[in-house]
């Protein structure tokens, strides 16, 4: 690693209302915009020309001021916030057995496979870089990279706990257990606005396991990076040589940084908000597969649908069309 550290600044800045004259949806409003402007010009030309007029000069500017602040957020409502316009077409899919034992493992995996037939559904690339399984099967955690126009936008209410209610294969009594498994979605970004100090990290090699020929696993070509100050720990064993699962990794860790930042910032917002579809905290429950009752149920926003094996084969239109309904209701607001 050299000393430089890796940084890179995502845009923050409002749209700019002349952008977007020649949309129909809000060219009078842009015009208005533009009117405004030019008072605002002349209230501050005269401000510095004639003194005596400063007081009603600054007080016409500061009217101005809001009127143009709500003219923006009612071009941003219509032509889309101006931070998400650019929505990333790739996200890494994390799933990771939760309590429940090896019933938990086994429900991880069929969360994944739920995601990854949708993803064939949808004509999206889905590539696994990292499992570890269980002992009777199951994913004690994987990390999958699907690639598709929308991935993001589509499965970004995806994060956080799934609860699952059935009789397990090796229940020989017939009860019902509740086990669980947590979904990230993490979208990968062209440009993220962390820094990490290289001399925060720890970079272990080691050799990879699993498909992909001899090379992998007489070479050391897995990579696992540790950032200290936060003990955010990724791992890639994908790619055929370390470079390439040092960079893969590398991208995942800064992801992981900038999702962390936007969770507590999401929190944040979140008191002011009057309601929304989940925090997109991944300790929140958000789901419930209830088996005996073949129903799947939403928490947040209190809906449930029915046939759970026609869900986990990969029907999933239905709650995530659903779940953007809500929260397009909430941003209305």
């Amino acid at each position: 690693m050299r000393g430089a550290a890796y940084t890179c600044c995502m845009h923050t800045e409002r749209l700019n209302p002349l952008e977007y004259q020649d949309d129909h949806r809000v060219s009078f409003l842009v015009q208005e915009w533009k009117r405004l402007s030019d008072a605002e010009r002349d209230a501050a030309d005269l401000a510095e020309v004639d003194p005596a007029m400063k007081d009603l000069a600054e007080k016409e500017l500061s009217e101005i001021a809001e009127q143009k602040d709500a003219l923006l957020l009612q071009i941003e409502k219509i032509v889309g916030d101006p931070n998400e316009r650019e929505w990333p077409n790739e996200i890494v899919l994390e799933v990771r057995a939760g309590v429940g034992g090896e019933e938990a493992s086994l429900f991880a995996e069929e969360l994944a496979l739920m995601y990854k037939k949708y993803a064939e559904t949808r004509g999206w690339n889905w590539r696994a870089l990292d499992e570890s399984r269980g002992a009777l099967g199951g994913y004690k955690e994987a990390q999958f990279e699907v690639k598709g126009q929308d991935v993001f936008r589509t499965l970004q209410f995806e994060t956080g706990v799934h609860r699952v209610q059935r009789v397990p294969a090796t229940e020989k009594q017939g009860r019902i257990h509740t086990s669980t498994a947590s979904v990230v979605i993490l979208p990968i970004y062209k440009r993220t606005k962390v820094e990490v100090n290289p001399t925060d990290l720890e970079i272990e090699t080691s050799r990879s396991g699993g498909a992909g020929g001899q090379n992998v696993n007489k070479v050391e070509t897995a990579v696992r990076i540790v950032h200290k100050p936060t003990g955010i720990d990724v791992r890639c064993t994908s790619e055929r040589s370390q470079a390439q699962n040092r960079e893969k990794a590398m991208t995942l860790l800064l992801s992981k940084l900038q999702q962390e930042q936007d969770e507590r910032e999401a929190r944040e917002r979140a008191a002011d908000r009057k309601a929304q579809v989940g925090t997109g905290d991944r300790s929140e429950k958000i789901r419930t597969y209830n088996f005996p009752q073949d129903r799947v149920t939403d928490h947040r926003i209190k809906e449930s649908w029915s046939n759970i094996p026609k869900i986990l084969g990969g029907a999933l239109s239905p709650i995530l069309e659903a779940l953007r309904q809500a929260d397009e209701a909430v941003v209305a607001q």
